[in-house]
C-alpha cells in the first residue's frame, strides 16, 4: 500500500507538472486562437508561421546566439575558478565558495539591477554594446557551471596530476591532457545548464538588453500583451519544439551516461 501510495503520488506531481505543456502542445497544432477555445481542424500553420515570420526568426537566432556565447564564457570563466579554487589554500576556498554562492541563492531581479547600476549608469555603458547583456547572463550562468564541475574535481584522482609533472609534463600540458579530461561530464552539463538558464531569463535580460533587441522570454512577454493572434499561436509552436529538444538532450545525455558507466 505504501509503495502504491508513493506512486500516485509521484504520478500526480508529474501530471501537474507537465499536463499544460502537453495542452500548449496539443494546441499548437490547431487553428484555435486560445488555448482552450474553439478548434474546427488540426493545422501545422502555427508551425509556418513560426519559421516564416521575419521578426521570430531574427528573435530566435538572436535568443540562441546570445546563449552560446554567454554559456561558453560562463563555462570557460567556471573551469578556470573551479581549478583555482579546488587547488587554493582552505580560506581562499572557502571565500571563492562562499562567493559563487550568492548569485545562485540571490533573486534574478536584483542581479538584473545591480548589473544594470554598475554597467550603465556608473560606467557609463551604453546598453547598445551588448556588454550590460552579455555579462548579465555570464554572472547568471556561471556560478551553476562552477558548481557542476567542482564535484567532478572532489571525485578526481589527484595522484594523476602528479604524475604527470614527475613523467615531465608542464603544469599546463598536465592541466589540458589530465585534469580537464577528467572533467568533461561537468562542463558539458554545466554548459547545458547554463544555455538552459540564458534561454529562460526574463528580469536580467529586461533590465540589460538594448531596446530593439529581444529574447524569447521578453518577446513572449510583449506578444502576450498584444493583439497578433498569429504572433501568439506561434509561441505556442516555439513552447513545443523548445520542449521537445530539451527531452532530445537530456535522453542523450542519460544515454551517453549510461554507455560511459558500461565502459568502465
Amino acid at each position: 500500500m505504501k509503495k502504491a501510495a508513493h506512486i500516485c503520488w509521484l504520478t500526480l506531481i508529474l501530471l501537474f507538472i507537465y499536463i499544460p505543456i502537453l495542452v500548449l502542445a496539443v494546441f499548437s497544432f490547431t487553428d484555435a486562437s486560445m488555448v482552450g477555445g474553439a478548434v474546427s481542424g488540426i493545422t501545422f500553420d502555427n508551425y509556418i508561421e513560426l519559421f516564416r515570420n521575419e521578426e521570430l526568426r531574427g528573435m530566435i537566432f538572436g535568443t540562441v546566439a546570445l546563449a552560446l556565447v554567454c554559456s561558453a564564457i560562463s563555462t570557460v570563466l567556471a573551469t578556470l575558478g573551479a581549478i583555482g579554487a579546488y587547488y587554493s589554500k582552505r580560506t581562499a576556498k572557502t571565500l571563492i565558495n562562499a562567493a559563487n554562492q550568492i548569485p545562485v541563492v540571490n533573486a534574478d531581479i536584483v542581479t538584473g539591477f545591480s548589473v544594470c547600476i554598475l554597467l550603465i549608469v556608473i560606467m557609463r555603458i551604453s546598453k547598445d554594446t551588448f556588454i550590460p547583456l552579455g555579462a548579465g547572463h555570464v554572472v547568471l550562468t556561471a556560478p551553476f557551471v562552477y558548481l557542476s564541475i567542482l564535484p567532478k574535481l572532489k571525485q578526481m584522482d589527484n595522484s594523476l596530476y602528479e604524475a604527470a609533472l614527475d613523467l615531465g609534463a608542464t603544469p599546463v600540458q598536465a592541466l589540458f591532457k589530465v585534469v580537464i579530461p577528467q572533467l568533461i561530464p561537468g562542463i558539458a552539463s554545466g554548459f547545458m545548464l547554463a544555455v538552459t538558464l540564458s534561454l529562460d531569463d526574463y528580469f536580467i535580460t529586461t533590465y540589460t538588453k538594448p531596446s530593439t533587441f529581444d529574447t524569447i522570454s521578453t518577446y513572449v512577454v510583449n506578444a502576450t500583451r498584444g493583439s497578433q493572434t498569429e504572433v501568439k499561436t506561434a509561441l505556442w509552436a516555439l513552447s513545443t519544439l523548445v520542449f521537445l529538444i530539451v527531452i532530445a538532450v537530456v535522453i542523450g545525455m542519460n544515454v551517453l551516461a549510461a554507455k560511459r558507466g558500461k565502459k568502465k
